[in-house]
This record gives C-alpha cells, sequence and structure tokens, in this order.
C-alpha cells in the first residue's frame, strides 16, 4: 500500500507534465466521443497512438475541478484496490468532480472502483491499451453504464493535416513509410518505433500474462510482423518457430490482437466454424512500425499498401474478413451492422500479368454477394471497367481515402 502523500505527489507531478504539453492536433475522434453524465467513457488503442494526449484534450475542455492519474507510472507501481480508498481522500479534499484515469486495467478490481464513482455522479474518463481486459472487466461489472471508443495512430488525414502535405501519391508514399504514430511522425527517429514494439511484448504481454518462454513470443511477433497480409495458422508455426503446441501459439495470437499491435482478419463465411478453422490474414496496427519490426528485406509495397487499407477500414468497423471461393480471392470484404458495405482488392500496379486475377477475384466476390458496390484500389493508377453491366472503379488509394474516409 502507498501513503497518501506518496499518491498526491505523483498526481501533481503528472498534471504538471500534463500542462507543459502543447494540445497537439486536434484527433478526428474527439469530435466524435459522447458528452457523458451517467455513463464512464473508454478510449482503448495501442500504446502511444494518443491517447493520453486526447484525454488532455478533452480535460483542456473541461471547466470542471478535474483529477488526472496514470496508473502506468513506475511511481505507483503495485496500486491496489485498497489504495483507492487513499485516492478517495485526494478527490475529496481537490474537490474534484471529473476524474481522468489512463491505464487504469493495470489495477485488478478498478472497474469496481468506477462503477462506484458512478454511481456518486463523477463524471469518469478511461483510457486502456488492452482490449480484451477492458472489454471483459467492463461487460461484467459496467454492463449498461460505459461507451468504449477506439483510438488509432495518425489516420492518412490526420497524417496530412500534421504534416501539411496534399493528398496525393506522394503524401501517400510518406505515409506508408511512416505510419501514424505522432511521435515518429515528429521525429522520424526510428528508435521511438523499436522501443514501442518492445514495451507491448515486454511489459503488455510477457510482464502481464507471466510468459515464460519470452523468446518464442518475440520470434512469432517478428515473424507475423514480417509477413503481414499472409495468411497464418498456429498448426504450421509450431516446428519453424519452436514452439511446443499449438494452442500456445493460438494464446500468444490472442495476446498480441488484444494489445493492438496485430490483428487476424477471418475468411468471410456464414459460418463461425467455417471463419474459425480456416486461416487468417495478419496485419500490423501500422505499417512504420511494419517496416521497423519486420526481419523481412524485401520491399513490398503491395503488401504495406494492403496493410495500409486495412488499417483505414479497422478505423470504421470490426467486421472486415477475405474472400476465397474456388481458387478465386478478393482482399476485404467489408460489413458493417451486419450489412455488406463493400468489396475491396488491393493491388499496388495492375499490369498485364496480374489483372486478370485481380479483376476474377473482385468478380466472383461481388457476385457472390451480388452486390455492385467493388472496387480495386491502387498506388497510383486509374482506370475501369464493365462487369454484369456494372461500371467497376480502379483507383488511387489515395483519391479513394479522400472520397470516402
Amino acid at each position: 500500500m502507498f501513503k497518501l502523500t506518496e499518491i498526491q505527489t505523483v498526481i501533481m507531478l503528472q498534471r504538471q507534465k500534463l500542462d507543459r504539453q502543447t494540445l497537439g492536433l486536434e484527433r478526428e475522434l474527439l469530435l466524435k466521443l459522447p458528452d457523458l453524465d451517467t455513463h464512464a467513457l473508454i478510449i482503448s488503442g495501442v500504446r502511444r497512438c494518443g491517447k493520453s494526449t486526447i484525454l488532455m484534450q478533452l480535460l483542456k475542455q473541461r471547466t470542471q475541478p478535474v483529477l488526472y492519474l496514470n496508473f502506468d507510472d513506475l511511481r505507483i507501481y503495485g496500486f491496489v484496490l485498497k489504495d483507492f480508498q487513499l485516492l478517495d481522500k485526494i478527490i475529496e479534499y481537490n474537490k474534484s468532480e471529473v476524474l481522468f484515469f489512463d491505464e487504469i486495467q493495470v489495477v485488478e478490481g478498478w472497474e469496481l472502483y468506477i462503477r462506484q464513482k458512478l454511481d456518486e455522479g463523477f463524471r469518469v474518463f478511461v483510457t486502456g491499451s488492452n482490449a480484451t481486459m477492458l472489454s471483459r472487466e467492463l461487460g461484467t461489472k459496467l454492463t449498461g453504464r460505459h461507451i468504449t471508443k477506439e483510438l488509432f495512430p495518425f489516420s492518412y488525414r490526420e497524417f496530412l493535416q500534421f504534416k501539411n502535405l496534399e493528398h496525393n501519391a506522394k503524401s501517400l508514399q510518406k505515409y506508408m513509410k511512416t505510419g501514424g504514430f505522432p511521435q515518429f511522425v515528429k521525429t522520424n527517429n526510428t528508435d521511438i518505433l523499436l522501443e514501442l514494439f518492445t514495451d507491448i511484448l515486454n511489459r503488455d504481454i510477457i510482464v502481464r500474462y507471466g510468459i515464460r518462454d519470452a523468446a518464442a513470443l518475440k520470434r512469432l511477433a517478428v515473424y507475423l510482423v514480417s509477413n503481414t497480409g499472409n495468411l497464418v495458422t498456429a498448426g504450421k508455426l509450431q516446428q519453424p518457430l519452436s514452439i511446443k503446441s499449438s494452442a500456445t501459439i493460438l494464446e500468444y495470437f490472442s495476446f498480441l490482437e488484444d494489445t493492438y499491435l496485430l490483428s487476424f482478419m477471418p475468411k468471410f463465411s456464414y459460418s463461425l466454424k467455417v471463419q474459425a478453422v480456416n486461416p487468417r490474414k495478419v496485419y500490423v496496427v501500422d505499417t512504420g512500425l511494419l517496416q521497423v519490426a519486420s526481419n523481412s528485406f524485401t520491399d513490398n509495397k503491395g503488401l504495406i499498401l494492403e496493410n495500409l487499407v486495412f488499417n483505414e477500414l479497422r478505423r470504421q468497423t470490426k467486421h472486415l474478413y477475405y474472400f476465397n471461393e474456388n481458387g478465386s480471392e478478393c482482399d476485404f470484404v467489408v460489413m458493417k451492422n451486419e450489412k455488406l458495405q463493400q468489396v475491396i482488392q488491393v493491388c499496388y500496379e495492375m499490369t498485364t500479368e496480374n489483372s486478370e486475377r485481380e479483376i476474377n477475384g473482385l468478380n466472383s466476390a461481388m457476385d457472390f454477394f451480388k452486390t455492385d458496390n467493388g472496387v480495386i484500389l491502387t498506388f497510383n493508377q486509374h482506370d475501369a471497367y464493365m462487369h454484369n453491366g456494372k461500371r467497376v472503379e480502379i483507383m488511387p488509394v489515395w483519391e479513394w481515402l479522400k472520397e470516402n474516409y
């Protein structure tokens, strides 16, 4: 347990640090956040994507007395449920009406405390970098009392705004290489991304879950990052990565996805069983991180572009799938509210060698779903073709993002 003065000091120092910071780029998510009185607002996302900054931007909008505390601070490492009694005294002394808690999920039982503060009439804002821990604990203790929003690294549009660039192929190329982690975009120091990758593995997975074979987890993480856009199955990775069981690999998959580092996209099927037994496509949360952490020396621009498109789609919906039927494959089936939105094929450059494969894959998906809402995205090509009397556009990703996102 801590002393009251120890917690007070940390709160004071953290607030001073916040007050010295600039507000930074106003995130697009900020305008979409609901103004809640009786519900906790939860913002989840990968480390260093800007969650603390968006809390600060929210904090600056508040006229009521606000208490801010980041639990991911070594000075309060070991904070436990009983220590919240001391925090209550500080809240009372400061006459705080609004509570901002960063990475509070590291404290076991935290959701009980949040429920208590909501019942007492406080306005509560929480951030966290572990999707499952947040959703599981909130679902059991805060049912109907929280709204969760996800924050990701800078979108292409935010990147352009931050760097004062125009929508075009040149800026898209820069975004593909740089990605959207704010500090890296600002400094272009690759050490920031390498340290982030290490932090996610060590602090968010190895320490938190007590992983014994840390080397195996790291081998798996590097392998997956290096194989973005490819199909992966746990069973086929045991031998090459020297991991004893596929169950362990599946567990590692879930940990890597919970931290937002990786996403595993299933094959589309109306059967959940079919989805579960088929390989999944793996994608990295950010294209800058992808290129820094990968051990692949092949500059596969097509897969990087595909990963970029996945990340933009993921900002809009979790319900993304790949399509594969009778050997024809389409990169993305986009669903929202259980309804098909679009089928998308991604190809860095359409050539005489690949155009038939890419077009057939998209056409098969359009026929399967009986939709004319399909598009082939390229790096910087415009074209079109007719399919069943419908015009299908081939267009640059940067233009698609400008029109749709």
